[in-house]
């Protein structure tokens, strides 16, 4: 290998390795990998297409060099000539493909489709600027663009092009790929990325602020753009049609050149409908066979035969209804398609529930998806049978054989080797690197649970990894913490169900304790990780409270030496990277019956984090996976939620006026304190709202979630019965990949 790159290094820039920058390294290891990536896509007899609005790729030189399995080699060669492979790391864009845990799943499964040797390919859209960069000023959040494309990247254009028939105009759709290899490179398939001929960066001006529409020249500009406005919403409909006509007319182009007859389409070509933003799709196929010379009902039934869809959400408005009226003027052609179906289901099921238009003119994604779909699937064991029971229940009702269950998985390559490789290698010394292919072996490492060596390694290696976090923040966010500390850390999507201001609610209770005089027997520092969408204001204020906390606790000198609250700017993928190895209890509060899913929860686990967590998403099947001894669990059950909900009997304010702890802790948030630090708009907004609303009822658990959170820490002091805790996380979790994940899609549903 280091041959090989001095040669490489002497071809392109006429010098050695050596003396390259890191930039022409990089550049160096990117053609390395590309021409190793090359010759290895498939020519099957069957494929999926796995449709997505998101694909959070993140930095992708580490995860091509584990699985093509030169990373070591590289890494040895670089060293050798004096260059650091985690320097020339640093140099490569993070693609802003996603937002959460939707786009980051989506890039796990690619990984998984490959490693599985699969024939799949992933498709969305090139995204110029991403959902935004996210910078703090004034202790609040301000959205600007993340550019990422560079001339040398992990894009190649294709000559793959295709006319997308808006109503009034036709836009040119143009083909970028990226290779996605399996782990042993045995398999690359590939991410399609769709962009507009003629985009126009110029287009924005003020932070992400642009001219909604001019279609022709922003489609591919922001992923999700403010849809506070009907231009907003509206152009939201033109990228999702603009995906999806892009991805059928490459299904039915790569059907003719394999030679399948359209007439037996669903035995070649399966299409994965990633949550509600693909659902066009399933119109215009029915639309292209038809231009085809296929009759109306053969085209609508085979694609009923092809096209699944998987469910992400029990938030009934996040499941997406567009006005009839957007699409008679984004895609007019497509509207007599959708009343056919529409027409078709009112036949067969007069129940106006099931209908696909409503009373209101509004198209529902979702039900188009479950009519003529074959499979729905909920992302964990609870969200299932939430969909079933209650908010899918008129369909599970008369479908019962196309709903299934295929709980989330992470890729361990990334959450794990190429994030926490000390852990890795920790773990392979003890069980060897089956588990790396087959994760269930990791159980192999319960045979340690009472080996102090062992434990002493896991508690070291975390410790290593905490001290690293703290240098990386110091030398990011000019921010010091204390690395012997305990690091509870909450990173995800900030969203009201999630519970972001309850655990902010927590660090006002703690910051008054100590102010009181009762103090922790060990420091603990916060950490916090959120993008909130722009249009989202209780969001912004939920961001806005945390950063006026950061402020207060770090300039409070009979405070600082014992909570510190850190909110981490622009976390994305890279930054998880650096935050999930170093976690000691992991938060995953969100109210019961409202998480999906959540992926977040796992990779923690797989570090040694100890999750504290309600019985919601997959923290049900991590629970019963680790056993109540090895997590920490507070909250009103899902079924005691859904029951507040059905008898609208919650009451926020009921709770602050009845308890007087409570009452306290809200008010600290209108505080003389806080109002000296923050924004009086901001910070009275967010107090209305607890007091009077609270709609995902973070007042129902605060009390018990303190009490938890402190039993938590106290158990902390014992440290081999924590670094036990932190071994036999890691070791259940390989029920957790998304091997696992996509072997069970593949079995029960694509059948490739």
């Amino acid at each position: 290998m280091e041959k090989q790159l001095e040669v490489m290094a002497k071809e392109q820039f006429g010098k050695s390795l050596s003396q390259c920058t890191n930039q022409e390294a990089y550049q160096l290891l990117l053609k390395l990998v590309k021409n190793q990536e090359q010759d290895k896509v498939q020519k099957p007899s069957r494929k999926l297409y796995y449709i997505s609005a998101e694909f959070l790729i993140g930095k992708l030189l580490s995860n091509h060099l584990i699985n093509l399995g030169i990373y070591d080699e590289v890494k040895a060669a670089l060293e050798a000539a004096g260059k650091s492979l985690a320097e020339i790391e640093e140099i490569e864009p993070e693609p802003s493909l996603g937002n959460g845990g939707l786009g980051r799943l989506a890039a796990c499964f690619l990984d998984s489709i490959a490693t599985l040797n699969l024939p799949g390919d992933g498709v969305g859209l090139c995204y110029h600027y991403g959902l935004f960069r996210q910078v703090f000023q004034n202790h609040k959040q301000e959205a600007i663009p993340d550019p990422w494309m560079e001339p040398e990247s992990w894009l190649e254009k294709t000559d793959v092009r295709f006319q997308v028939p808006f109503g009034g105009f036709t836009l040119e759709s143009v083909m970028y790929d990226i290779a996605v290899p399996g782990y042993g490179g045995k398999t690359v398939n590939k991410l399609h990325l769709f962009d507009v001929k003629l985009p126009d960066e110029d287009l924005v001006q003020n932070g992400i602020d642009f001219d909604k529409n001019d279609i022709r020249h922003n489609l591919t500009l922001f992923l999700y753009p403010d849809d506070s406005d009907d231009a907003g919403r509206l152009l939201r409909v033109y990228q999702q049609y603009f995906m999806v006509s892009s991805a059928a007319q490459l299904i039915l182009q790569e059907a003719k050149e394999n030679g399948w007859d359209l007439k037996e389409l669903d035995q070649h070509v399966v299409v994965q409908i990633n949550d509600t933003h693909p659902s066009m799709v399933i119109p215009e196929l029915i639309r292209l066979l038809r231009e085809q010379g296929i009759g109306k009902e053969e085209s609508i039934a085979i694609v009923s035969k092809i096209c699944a869809y998987t469910n992400h959400t029990i938030l009934a408005e996040a499941l997406e209804k567009w006005p009839l009226d957007f699409l008679k003027k984004a895609v007019p052609h497509l509207v007599p398609i959708i009343r056919e179906l529409d027409k078709k289901v009112r036949k067969t099921f007069p129940d106006d529930k099931l209908s696909i238009i409503d009373e209101d003119n509004r198209v529902h994604m979702a039900h188009m998806d479950i009519h003529y779909g074959f499979s729905v699937n909920g992302v964990a064991a609870l969200h299932t049978e939430i969909l079933k029971n209650s908010e899918l229940k008129a369909f599970y009702d008369i479908y019962p054989e196309k709903f299934n269950n295929k709980t989330n998985g992470v890729t361990f390559r990334r959450w794990l080797m190429h994030c926490n490789p000390a852990l890795s290698k920790a773990i392979t010394q003890r069980i060897g690197d089956g588990w790396k292919q087959d994760a269930d072996q990791l159980e192999k490492l319960l045979a340690f649970r009472n080996d102090p060596e062992t434990l002493n390694a896991f508690l070291e290696i975390k410790q290593e990894n905490k001290r690293a976090l703290k240098t990386w923040l110091k030398d990011a966010q000019k921010i010091e913490i204390d690395e012997n500390s305990i690091f509870d850390i909450q990173i995800k999507r900030l969203h009201e169900y999630k519970r972001q201001q309850m655990n902010a609610l927590y660090a006002i209770w703690k910051y008054k304790e100590i102010k009181e005089g009762r103090l922790p027997k060990r420091p603990i520092t916060m950490i916090f990780g959120a993008k909130a969408a722009p249009a989202y204001i209780l969001a912004r204020d939920i961001i806005h409270l945390i950063l006026c906390l950061q402020e207060l606790t770090t300039n409070d000198p009979a405070v600082s030496p014992w909570l510190k609250i850190v909110m981490v700017e622009n976390y994305n993928v890279s930054k998880a990277e650096k935050l999930i190895p170093a976690c000691d209890i992991s938060e995953q509060i969100s109210l019961a019956s409202k998480e999906a899913s959540g992926t977040g929860n796992m990779k923690f686990m797989l570090n040694g984090a100890v999750t504290l967590g309600t019985m919601d998403g997959a923290n049900v099947e991590i629970c019963d996976l680790v056993g109540k001894d090895n997590i920490y669990i507070f909250g009103k059950s899902s079924e005691e939620v859904i029951r507040l909900y059905d008898q609208e009997s919650y009451s926020s304010r009921k709770i602050y006026e009845e308890d007087p702890v409570v009452e306290s802790l809200v008010d600290f948030i209108i505080s003389k304190d806080l109002l000296r630090i923050g924004d009086p708009e901001n910070l009275c907004r967010l107090y209305k709202d607890i007091v009077n609303k609270d709609w995902f009822m973070a007042l129902l658990d605060l009390r018990e979630y303190i009490q938890v959170k402190e039993q938590a820490f106290a158990d902390y002091e014992d440290r081999m019965a924590w670094a036990e805790k932190m071994l036999v996380n890691t070791a259940k979790a390989g029920f957790f990949s998304s091997d696992r994940t996509i072997a069970q899609y593949n079995q029960d549903i694509w059948k490739l």
